[in-house]
């Protein structure tokens, strides 16, 4: 049994982190930080967990916790390691963009690595600081990342992918009330999203540099969790090779699934899946993929992560069922 602790508990990753854990057999939750809700009960913030957690929030920390999740806002993670001291043994998993970038990858004597398990399940299993990816560029490297490896003399990528409500946290603006999102769809930072730096970063290590554009244009969704990507470039692959090919890379991965099914974005929700499906359509590939934003994006592969870094099964604690109806 290890113990694990989360800093900033009040927002969407953290309940679903709290959530998933609870059922989690080797895992103790010892500590819930957060000065803005400190003494109140957990349930009354994440009231899903009603009758499940009587825990209340901490300003309190364990530093020598087994395991730490820092669910903090971009910028705020390496705020607070800077002024929060923890036992070099323990394991740091962050849910921020801050150590994502080789750049940033060395922080006050520990090393993050990229936390993406279908990409760098060894260097993960070794480590005791995991960057975990963003939600978008999880959905995305999943859908390329076979034919980036596999494939020379690739044409530039084009991305359109919508996100849930959820992708933009609890805090509200003028696009996450309901009476914006509601009966809407709208773009956001096309061609300049953030993830795009670690999706770059990642991929085209398999290829020259500069050999082929990744353009990717984000949508906002009139619905609360997932990400829906769909992705098209040219390949002189046909359908059948192309599957067997996306098949074998992900042959040992127990979270990433091949259909040659249509694909919609009920099949991921409330899991830690992520599905693909591939078609060749003339000259083009068109690589749809999705997942829950909130769970293989966020908080299911941050368990994941400490899954493999601890020693236990993969999946261990996250086998939920789609919430298909």
């Amino acid at each position: 049994m290890i113990k694990v602790g989360i800093i900033g508990g009040s927002g969407f990753v953290a309940g679903e982190l709290m959530r998933c854990l609870q059922f989690h057999p080797e895992v103790y939750v010892e500590f819930v930080y957060s000065q803005s809700n400190d003494q109140q009960k957990i349930n009354s913030v994440h009231q899903d967990l009603i009758g499940y957690h009587e825990m209340k929030f901490s300003h309190k920390i364990n530093p020598d916790a087994d395991v730490i999740f820092l669910c903090l806002g971009h910028g705020n993670s390496a705020k607070f390691l800077k002024s929060n001291t923890f036992n070099e043994q323990t394991k740091i998993i962050d849910l921020s963009n801050d150590f994502r970038l080789n750049k940033d990858a060395l922080f006050m004597a520990r090393e993050f690595v990229y936390g993406l398990p279908e990409l760098h399940k060894h260097e993960i299993i070794r480590s005791k600081n995991i960057a975990n990816p963003g939600c978008f560029a999880t959905a995305i490297q999943l859908a390329i990342l076979p034919l980036i490896k596999y494939t020379t003399g690739l044409k530039d990528f084009h991305i359109h992918a919508i996100t849930g409500s959820t992708g933009a946290g609890q805090s509200l603006s003028s696009t996450t009330t309901h009476s914006y999102r509601a009966n809407n769809i709208s773009v956001y930072k096309a061609f300049t999203h953030q993830h795009l730096a670690e999706i770059k970063e990642r991929v085209l290590k398999f290829t020259d540099t500069g050999q082929f554009e990744i353009n990717f244009i984000p949508y906002r969704g009139d619905f609360t969790r997932g990400i829906f990507a769909s992705i098209y470039t040219e390949s002189a692959y046909c359908e059948k090779e192309l599957v067997s090919l996306y098949e074998e890379y992900y042959r040992d991965a127990p979270f990433t699934h091949i259909t040659e099914s249509e694909l919609n974005l009920k099949q991921v929700v409330n899991t830690n899946q992520c599905i693909i499906q591939v078609q060749k359509i003339g000259k083009k590939v068109l690589i749809n993929s999705a997942i829950d934003n909130l769970l293989k994006g966020a908080a299911g592969q941050a368990i994941q992560n400490m899954n493999l870094m601890s020693g236990f099964e993969e999946s261990l604690g996250l086998n939920f069922k789609a919430s298909y109806f």
